[in-house]
């Protein structure tokens, strides 16, 4: 016998079509009242399955907590997205995001080992470039351009190329096949296009890119990250081409919309809330640290993450059967206000903050946290400097239940 249906219902399109502030409310409610809740199968525009029931939707801070941390429960290997996605895309687009152990600690282990100081300090340094040119190209537009398309979106794009040799003439080609991956959900986006063919055809794109440049770093390697991977060994392995392409994908995306649309949450809410602005401004060095992440957890860039029961297990009263699928809500999990003093407030002092913006921790932890952290350190350095008076207008949003996207924002000064 299934779980009664909640009457807050976080499967629909129409759910993930109102704003943040809109969606709090429900989320709020859930966290007081029943914070592990059943909810039909997500409107699924890729892959309906007939077989599935539905999911369990958490979201206390505790609660996602522990399901991040007892992955010997909670699985990846079976999808991490909120939709279901062909098995065979899976680990061609999620690399170890979904997988489990022992494969999952392996390969993390073998990337691991290509994130070198040397290859820290580079991406660093390069990111600090970066952001310098960023934000004088973005003055040169002129007041009224759109921070999305010349701020939010080029320091990601920019440090993906040069953390792995992307050449200039794939770059742009790169950054639109990012986009597809966490768009094929946008009706806007999609214009009448089907979402599973702008999926595949996107992630085949990404594939054949890496594939090249891996075939070209074996043969003259340089001393980018592309280069340090395709030689990781960890207890005799290297990566296989599959799965070189299959992180690729990941950087692709991983390692774009976390910073992109942090950028502009930040920005939007450096405007709303002008005394914290002028508190970073007053000593940025100082308090970039915590103001960082303080920008991750007001933005919650990533919304959503999934986990398959691997047994029976209960969770805040709720008992979950093996095979059920349980559905973290990080936006509520940054939200509640029994971690977090009035969440709703950006708060660049808060400390301790332990928010879940790059997951509960766990095994899946975020790889990439620490140059999303570079990236809004220097961005957010060179916009108060560069552009001490610039201010935004509002945001127009992408719909979807994965990625908090920011489609456009004018940007004045």
């Amino acid at each position: 016998m299934l779980p009664v249906d909640d009457p807050i219902d976080l499967s629909s399109r129409a759910f993930w079509s109102t704003t943040a502030v809109d969606r709090e409310r429900s989320f709020a409610e859930l966290r007081a009242e029943r914070p592990v809740s059943w909810h039909p199968p997500v409107e699924d525009s890729l892959m309906p399955d007939p077989e599935d029931k539905g999911f369990w939707a958490v979201t206390r801070h505790a609660d996602i907590v522990e399901v991040s941390r007892n992955s010997e429960v909670f699985l990846s290997g079976h999808g991490v997205l909120f939709e279901n996605v062909p098995q065979e895309l899976l680990e061609a687009s999620q690399s170890f995001l979904a997988m489990d152990p022992p494969r999952h600690t392996l390969i993390r282990k073998v990337v691991h080992s290509a994130f070198t100081p040397r290859q820290v300090r580079r991406i660093e340094d390069s990111i600090k470039a970066s952001a310098k040119d960023i934000v004088s190209e973005l003055r040169e537009a002129g007041s009224g351009a759109d921070f999305v398309k010349y701020c939010s979106k080029e320091l990601p794009l920019r440090t993906l190329a040069d953390m792995v040799g992307i050449p200039e003439s794939e770059r742009v080609q790169v950054a639109d096949a990012a986009d597809a991956l966490v768009s094929w959900g946008d009706e806007e986006y999609l214009a009448g296009r089907n979402p599973l063919e702008v999926l595949v055809s996107n992630q085949m794109y990404l594939h054949q890119v890496a594939l090249a440049l891996a075939a070209e770093r074996r043969e003259n390697p340089g001393d980018d990250l592309f280069s340090a991977l395709v030689q990781a060994e960890v207890e005799g392995a290297r990566l296989t081409d599959p799965e070189i392409a299959a992180f690729f994908v990941l950087l692709a995306v991983a390692g774009n919309d976390t910073t992109r649309q942090t950028t502009s949450h930040g920005m939007k809410a450096l405007c709303d809330f002008g005394d914290q602005r002028e508190y970073l401004a007053a000593d940025f060095d100082g308090r970039i640290g915590l103001a960082v992440e303080e920008f991750v957890r007001f933005a919650s860039p990533v919304m959503t993450f999934r986990r398959t029961a691997a047994t029976d297990y209960e969770l805040h009263g709720q008992q979950i059967k093996a095979g059920e699928k349980v559905v973290m809500f990080y936006p509520s999990g940054n939200w509640d206000s029994e971690v977090f003093d009035r969440p709703d407030l950006l708060n660049l002092a808060r400390d301790p903050n332990p928010h879940v913006g790059f997951g509960g921790g766990g095994r899946h932890f975020c790889l990439g946290a620490h140059v999303a952290r570079a990236q809004l350190r220097a961005i957010f350095g060179e916009l108060l400097h560069q552009l001490p008076d610039l201010r935004v207008g509002e945001p127009s949003y992408v719909a979807g239940n994965f990625i908090h996207a920011v489609r456009s924002m004018p940007a004045y000064w």
